[in-house]
């Protein structure tokens, strides 16, 4: 049964704008506020009452670029556009969804093209500049839910129709479209606005659920690209252990590929230790950072790294809901520390001084070693340079940009020389760091390991020493994990090893392993044509540094400082020029007067230096040799057996002079 309470108003309606339309008068107790006020503006419009309208409709163009402008909207309203079509059950009704400018973007009704005065058609422009008083208009503008009922449209042709509408909100409010149904007066249903008004919200909320869930998509893609963009493994595991996610840095560390790990428990690529010591972070919740571990990759070879276990927490309930393991590969944050406690070289071969012919051959001798990756031995008094030395050849050689780790085997307690070395585990022995340290060794890989005053490393140390420069591994003090290791070893050393060897105190296999290509770095006494280069470097820099402004140096000072034997060597010259200059008032000219007294009582005049060169044993030797090979045409089996030395013997010391 119809509502005979809505047919008599429309009665009424009709009556009042049968009257609106010839005297302009509206009667307030027939017609609504909004309505009279729609009617008003209809007639400003120009809008013609009786139906002969021309009307708005977009070109094919312009009506699909429109509805791709829509197509959320479109997406969400056609489907409970459809809803509403199967609760409804009518052929009579039409059902519109329109855009926030009135434009018609789809419409479900079998009067599509036998009622053109409906404007139902896809494409028409159904606001009140254009077709009067209506629902979806009335929506638009009151941005509210509207029925209109038969004559209070202003368009005659639809006073036997009925209009609901309701406008559809976007996440911020606004209006952003309306749908509606229309149906024949007599069959109007006082709910249907109140299915229409449902249909909108609903509306909203899909398009609510459609922008949440596009957002998360971005989101996720954010969070992936960030994932796979970050120069640092990245493992996702619930809270039974088994991964569900791992970033790109991740799997090419571990050389894995997604389908070999992910759905897979933890426990397969980690220690059993650490499976323990990762479940008690689910059980606890409790974060640990920088733990030194390993995983297996796929052809499992354990690949090490400094590890942090960061639980995720259910913000609500409390619980632990998984795991984030974050990783990165112990050698590189070896490289990390090396550079910030400048384990690097810092001196180059023209930071070694020097133009006689004792310093270009070891100079000379030292950059042919550099290009090579074999051990060296310096041999040489304190204060020779040897740490220069060292420094030089790694930063002429191919590594100059990798790790420089020194270490003083002199300095270090005798029992604390194998943990420095080679590293250590957590609890190895008691006062251990947490979580283990690792060792020069580790610290120096793919770089080079200068090992100073190596003539006093501890025998056992020795032994552990030589193991590691024939297999290239290294065990840490309390571990049974071998780790692979590329180091250059530059070993130094003011003593004489193969004495040191004879007595006992030096393994002859560890010599033999060090001793492949032997650098003499010379004195100073060797070398006394250097004394005066020297003098003048240092003069400049103290000078300079200490703002003394002196005038220059008198030879005298030169003779004097020529006839010392300095068994400090270059060190040692340093130390005096520094004394000298600081004593000195500025505005001098330092001469023989400013030399330290245990300096000017112990130098040499020039009649004695030359005295004393003449019987120098290295002189001598080396004379000898020069002369015997001279008279013989270079023939070294001749030679070797004038000499009473081996040929062996005789080439090695034709390096070491410099012999050609």
């Amino acid at each position: 049964m119809p509502n005979e309470m809505l047919l008599s108003q429309n009665r009424d309606s009709i009556k009042a704008w049968e009257k609106f339309i010839k005297s302009d008068e509206i009667d307030s107790s027939l017609v609504r506020d909004e309505i009279a006020k729609s009617w008003i503006r209809s007639k400003q419009h120009g809008v013609n009452p009786h139906g002969s309208n021309e009307g708005c409709f977009l070109s094919n163009d312009e009506f699909l670029k429109r509805r791709e402008m829509y197509d959320q909207l479109l997406h969400a309203g056609v489907h409970f556009m459809k809803i509403l079509q199967k609760t409804v059950l009518d052929k009579t009704i039409v059902i519109r969804l329109t855009d926030k400018d009135g434009y018609v973007l789809e419409c479900f009704s079998e009067l599509y093209e036998k009622d053109e005065s409906l404007m139902v058609t896809k494409g028409c422009n159904i606001s009140e500049k254009y077709m009067g008083t209506n629902a979806i208009s009335l929506a638009l503008i009151e941005a509210s839910p509207v029925q209109v009922l038969g004559g209070e449209h202003y368009s005659k042709a639809y006073h036997e129709w009925t209009s609901s509408a309701a406008p559809i909100r976007d996440e911020n409010g606004r209006v952003i479209g309306v749908i509606s149904v229309t149906g024949p007066c007599d069959k109007v249903h006082p709910h249907t606005l109140g299915m229409v008004v449902a249909a909108a919200e609903a509306i909203e909320n899909e398009l609510m659920l459609e922008d949440i869930n596009k957002r998360l998509k971005i989101t996720n893609k954010h969070l992936f690209a960030i994932m796979e963009s970050i120069s640092e493994g990245l493992i996702g595991i619930d809270e039974q252990g088994i991964v569900k996610d791992i970033n790109l840095f991740a799997r090419r560390l571990l050389s894995l590929e997604e389908a070999d790990i992910i759905g897979n428990s933890i426990d397969l690529f980690i220690s059993e230790k650490k499976s323990r010591l990762l479940k008690n972070v689910i059980k606890r919740g409790k974060k640990h950072e920088e733990v030194e571990m390993y995983f297996k990759n796929k052809r499992a070879k354990k690949v090490y790294c400094i590890v942090s276990f960061t639980p995720i927490i259910d913000c609500t309930a409390g619980n632990v809901e998984g795991v984030v393991v974050t990783f990165r590969k112990s050698k590189t944050i070896h490289n990390l520390v090396n550079r910030i406690t400048g384990a690097e070289a810092i001196f180059s071969f023209d930071d070694i001084l020097g133009e006689s012919e004792h310093m270009l051959s070891a100079k000379n001798m030292a950059l042919k070693a550099a290009k090579s990756n074999t051990t060296i031995l310096l041999n040489g008094e304190s204060g020779t340079g040897k740490e220069l030395f060292a420094h030089a050849i790694h930063n002429e050689s191919k590594r100059k940009n990798k790790p420089f780790v020194t270490i003083n085997c002199g300095a270090i307690p005798r029992e604390l020389v194998a943990s420095e070395l080679f590293g250590y585990v957590e609890g190895a022995f008691t006062g251990a760091k947490r979580g283990g340290h690792p060792g020069k060794f580790e610290l120096a890989d793919e770089g080079t390991i200068f090992l100073d005053e190596i003539g006093d490393m501890p025998l056992d140390a020795q032994t552990n020493l030589l193991r590691v420069l024939e297999t290239k591994k290294i065990v840490r003090i309390g571990d049974h994990n071998i780790i692979p290791i590329d180091a250059r070893v530059i070993a130094a050393t003011h003593k004489d090893l193969e004495k040191e060897v004879e007595k006992g105190n030096f393994r002859k296999d560890l010599y033999y392993r060090l001793n492949v290509m032997p650098i003499n770095t010379p004195s100073l006494r060797s070398r006394r044509e250097d004394i005066r280069l020297l003098i003048d470097v240092f003069f400049e820099k103290f000078n300079a540094s200490m703002g003394k402004h002196l005038k220059g140096i008198d030879e005298s000072f030169y003779l004097r400082m020529r006839g010392y034997d300095w068994p400090g060597n270059v060190r040692e010259l340093q130390n005096v020029m520094q004394l000298v200059i600081n004593m000195a008032e500025s505005g001098e000219i330092i001469t023989e007067k400013h030399i330290p007294d245990n300096i000017k009582g112990e130098a040499l005049s020039d009649n004695e230096q030359e005295e004393q060169k003449l019987y120098s044993l290295e002189e001598i030797e080396k004379a000898a040799i020069i002369n015997t090979l001279k008279g013989t045409g270079k023939n070294i089996a001749l030679s070797s057996k004038i000499l009473g030395i081996g040929r062996s013997t005789l080439y090695r010391k034709m390096e070491k002079y410099g012999i050609e």
